[in-house]
């Protein structure tokens, strides 16, 4: 009798170690479930589970429905060339991808009836007449994939080239608050980057700088003295003292346009008569993933995944679908 008890108690024991066990990998199932990025609700989904967005098209001046992985197709054509390497092209998929989620879940578009546009003011990016088929492989082979940061989709910024480190979004980008997967990190520039995006200068009359003042809503009577102000770590300027006044130098650069004022990260500021010219290096706001460092990187042999870690820090990349 006293054998049965004994083996009676083991058996207890053993089914409550089980349950116990069943429990914690259903709660371990549940966290990781609730950690699960989810789609934003006003997408509709295809046959497929792929988000279907209605995109509207600068050029044509209408309103596409298509899926998320077509419209993905023709940005990637846009913002990388497809004779790059095969990584940075994969990288630069995923975090278009993302970007595309990120907008979709948190702004609205500037065209009715649309989820986004292909107005590189608002988005991305976009040329479908340059998708070819390695632009068509690098978006089929990251097809659902996305950036996530503790459960939630991640703002995955990029840009040119970052004149050496990259910045945060609150310099750079004018950003209320550092997302905690942001930082300023070497930039990895492949040294093949044309002169153009490593370097710049652009010249504007005071008139000119005048306006643009006035657009950013800090307008000024004269532009006699022109000045950086705060600095992040990349050495961007984060402010610019013009005419007494303090002004947002990355509202500025976008005022006075950013195709010409490539970038603030400033090196040097002169003024002829009624002109002052800017120099400066890199191309773009400088933030998250710089495109010619994840070309150098893929050259170097880091995959896609290797790139992202190094430019966002304790990032995962989740498979939202398939």
């Amino acid at each position: 009798m006293k054998r049965f008890w004994a083996i009676l108690a083991v058996c207890a024991l053993v089914l409550a170690c089980m349950t116990g066990c069943m429990q914690s990998a259903t709660k371990e199932e549940t966290k990781e479930e609730a950690k699960t990025p989810q789609l934003p609700e006003k997408l509709k989904l295809d046959e497929n589970g792929v988000p279907v967005l209605n995109v509207y098209d600068l050029n044509d001046e209408r309103t596409m429905q298509m899926d998320i992985e077509s419209y993905l197709e023709g940005v990637l054509a846009g913002e990388m060339r497809s004779d790059w390497p095969e990584e940075a092209l994969k990288a630069q998929a995923i975090l278009a991808r993302t970007f595309v989620l990120k907008f979709v879940e948190t702004k609205d578009s500037m065209y009715e009836n649309a989820d986004i546009s292909t107005d590189v003011t608002e988005a991305q990016a976009y040329a479908p007449k340059l998708v070819d088929d390695r632009i068509r492989a690098a978006v089929a082979a990251t097809r659902g994939e996305i950036v996530s940061y503790d459960g939630e989709i991640a703002n995955t910024w990029f840009h040119a080239h970052s004149g050496g480190r990259t910045e945060l979004p609150t310099v750079s980008l004018d950003y209320k608050e550092n997302p905690p997967y942001t930082e300023s990190v070497n930039g990895m520039e492949s040294e093949e980057a044309p002169d153009s995006v490593k370097e710049w200068k652009a010249t504007f009359t005071r008139d000119e700088i005048r306006e643009a003042m006035k657009e950013a809503g800090v307008p000024v009577e004269t532009v006699q003295t022109v000045a950086v102000g705060d600095t992040g770590e990349s050495g961007r300027a984060q402010t610019l003292e013009i005419g007494g006044k303090t002004v947002s130098a990355a509202t500025l650069r976008i005022r006075l346009g950013a195709d010409k004022f490539k970038s603030t990260l400033i090196t040097d500021i002169s003024q002829d008569g009624d002109e002052i010219t800017f120099t400066g290096k890199g191309y773009g706001h400088g933030v998250g993933m710089s495109q010619w460092g994840a070309y150098a990187m893929a050259k170097d042999g880091q995959d896609a995944k290797q790139i992202i870690d190094h430019y966002y820090k304790d990032v995962a990349i989740e498979k939202l679908w398939s």
